[in-house]
């Protein structure tokens, strides 16, 4: 098993999980009041689960994953703009920027450059 492989199937159930968890769990709805985005839980975490999927059927259809990576490295930059606005600590902003270079390694390999 490639190290690709592995990062793109680690990534999808991250956010899988992370979008699920935006729906049902206490601390997630806490945090997402925290960073003003309450209204719009569910709509994130949907989309989450949306590119988790994505990257999962993107392993089958390359054009899916390419979407799929673009769409949640764009999420996570946003993320880490957010963690910068409310003056969040790096390590806050820790996952966020490591799922930046996930993402960005995913991207890389899946256009072939």
């Amino acid at each position: 098993m490639d190290i690709n492989l592995i990062i793109i199937i680690f990534t999808a159930f991250s956010f899988m999980i992370y979008g699920f968890s935006s729906f049902i769990s206490k601390r997630m709805i806490d945090e997402y009041k925290r960073w003003g985005f309450d209204n719009n839980r569910k709509l994130i975490g949907f989309f989450q689960l949306l590119g988790g999927i994505g990257l999962f059927i993107g392993l089958k259809y390359n054009l899916i994953l390419i979407i799929s990576s673009l769409s949640l490295l764009i999420m996570m930059v946003f993320a880490v703009f957010v963690r910068i606005k409310i003056k969040d600590n790096v390590s806050e902003a820790l996952p966020a920027l490591t799922y930046i270079l996930l993402n960005v390694i995913i991207l890389y390999y899946s256009l072939d450059l």
